[in-house]
C-alpha cells in the first residue's frame, strides 16, 4: 500500500464523506481519516501479505 492510497468508504457507516484527519496537539496519527457522517476517525495500515492457497484438483463426479 502506498502513502497515496485512501479508503473509498468509511469502515463503520459505509459513507463516502471521508477527509484526511488532522490530529490534535500531541497526537500522532499518520494516514488517519475522518468520516464526517458518523464523526469517527480511523487509520488503515497494511499488515503484510498472506500466502496464496494451494490449488486443489477438481473433484470428478461419476
Amino acid at each position: 500500500m502506498s502513502a497515496r492510497a485512501f479508503p473509498n468508504l468509511c469502515p463503520y457507516c459505509g459513507d463516502e464523506n471521508l477527509w484526511p484527519h488532522e490530529p490534535g496537539e500531541g497526537v500522532k496519527a499518520a494516514g488517519a481519516w475522518e468520516c464526517r457522517s458518523c464523526l469517527r476517525a480511523f487509520s488503515l495500515s497494511m499488515l503484510g501479505q498472506i500466502p496464496r492457497p494451494e490449488p486443489t484438483s477438481p473433484r470428478s463426479t461419476t
